[in-house]
């Protein structure tokens, strides 16, 4: 595991393949330039797409669920590393401090 953590997307085995290219770009992008890991792993119950935070800890913190939305990999990126930005501010999570500003700047 990369030392900030690891963004995991879960998706079932078919989902919209416009879809999951679209949240996997947008992660894979927020991962690197965070300097976190990345993996992308098929559950066939799930009806979404979602994404979550692994920290030091090992716990899964919920970040994004695609269903519903239309949204382009901007906005996926955006929303993402609006969530991060707030989990920094967690005790926990303490390790994300010193990455704020990438959060904030990057795209």
């Amino acid at each position: 595991m990369v030392a900030n953590g690891k963004l995991k997307i879960y998706s079932s085995s078919a989902p919209s393949p416009d879809r999951l290219r679209i949240v996997d770009s947008a992660v894979s992008k927020v991962a690197g330039s965070l300097n976190f890991g990345f993996e992308h792993s098929n559950k066939k119950e799930l009806l979404s797409i979602y994404v979550y935070y692994e920290g030091a800890s090992g716990d899964e913190i919920p970040l994004y669920c695609d269903w519903g939305k239309h949204w382009e990999e901007d906005e996926v990126s955006r929303s993402i590393r609006s969530m991060m930005f707030v989990l920094s501010f967690h005790p926990q999570h303490s390790n994300l401090r010193g990455i704020r500003t990438s959060m904030c700047h990057s795209a």
